[in-house]
């Protein structure tokens, strides 16, 4: 949790549940809440003209988004998605801003986070650049395992993804995803149990 849950509720937060496919705020859209995910699945993303999907980002359990946006008058680059029936705490932009100009220790977890997914950003955009898809894969998938923790030994860390998820994140076609995994296993670098993928 990025910030505790009692104090985004002295703040005026306040829960709110999303039904599974719901959307929570969409390209355009100009940000006015902190979100905080109690529980459930949300994924950022885009569409491309023709109608391709590309994740930005899935985020689960204690993960906060759209926080960076409440910082600039600048609309949401991207889509919010409740994948999964989502439980979410909402602080409004204003009492967000708020709380961190009262808590230094929340600024600075909230500067850590952001750091965070700069770090992740600029990995991915240069793996995006390789022409490798096992690199893009295993870009991802350290970045994951990292982030979780650095100590898990190998082939035990269950990769949160589904193979379409992958191919979403990385801009990888799903049978080109499905072949370098197949062909990763078969180099030892994860292992597939049940067709779940532990790297």
């Amino acid at each position: 949790m990025i910030i505790s849950e009692d104090l985004l509720i002295a703040f005026g937060g306040e829960y709110e549940t999303y039904p599974a496919n719901t959307v929570i705020f969409s390209e355009g859209s100009q940000p006015k809440f902190y979100f905080q995910i109690v529980n459930g699945n949300v994924e950022l993303n885009n569409y491309h003209e023709d109608g391709k999907e590309f994740t930005q980002n899935i985020l689960s359990d204690g993960q906060s988004f759209g926080e960076s946006l409440l910082f600039s008058d600048q609309p949401y680059p991207m889509n919010a998605i409740a994948t999964t029936e989502c439980r979410i705490l909402k602080l409004s932009k204003s009492d967000f801003l708020d709380l961190i100009s009262q808590n230094k220790k929340v600024s600075f977890d909230m500067f850590k986070c952001l750091s965070d997914r700069l770090y992740y950003k600029y990995l991915m955009l240069f793996s995006i650049t390789s022409s490798n898809p096992a690199y893009k894969i295993r870009a991802l998938m350290d970045y994951i395992k990292g982030y979780n923790s650095s100590a898990i030994p190998k082939h035990s860390f269950l990769v949160p993804f589904t193979r379409r998820q992958i191919a979403n994140l990385t801009g990888l076609r799903i049978e080109t995803v499905i072949r370098t995994i197949k062909k990763m296993e078969n180099e030892n670098i994860l292992k597939i149990e049940n067709r779940k993928i532990y790297y």
